[in-house]
C-alpha cells in the first residue's frame, strides 16, 4: 500500500511539472536558457520580447519546480538551467522537437 501511494505521489509530481513547463512562453523561456547561462531576468525579456514582469512570473513558476535556479547578482536576479535530472530530460524532448 505504501508503494502505491508513494508511486503516486511521484506521478503526481511529474505531472505538476509537465504541466508548468508546457506553457508556450515557459518553453521559450527554458529554449534560451538551454543555449545560454545564467541569464538575467531581463536579458531574457528582451530577447524573447518580453516584459520584464512576465518574464520574472514565468521564470519564478519554472523555478519553483526546481527547472531553473536563480542567483542574485547585486539587484539582478538571474537563472540558469536546473541541474536536476528532469530538467535535463526536458532539454532533450524540447530540443528533439525544436
Amino acid at each position: 500500500m505504501v508503494v502505491a501511494i508513494n508511486k503516486k505521489g511521484k506521478i503526481n509530481q511529474l505531472a505538476k511539472k509537465l504541466r508548468i513547463s508546457s506553457q508556450p512562453k515557459r518553453i521559450e523561456i527554458l529554449c534560451f536558457l538551454f543555449d545560454n547561462q545564467d541569464v538575467c531576468v531581463s536579458d531574457i525579456a528582451k530577447a524573447l520580447k518580453l516584459s520584464i514582469a512576465v518574464a520574472s512570473y514565468h521564470l519564478q513558476a519554472l523555478a519553483k519546480e526546481n527547472l531553473v535556479v536563480s542567483n542574485r547578482k547585486g539587484k539582478m536576479i538571474c537563472y540558469r538551467l536546473s541541474p536536476e535530472k528532469f530538467a535535463n530530460d526536458l532539454k532533450k524532448l524540447i530540443c528533439k522537437y525544436k
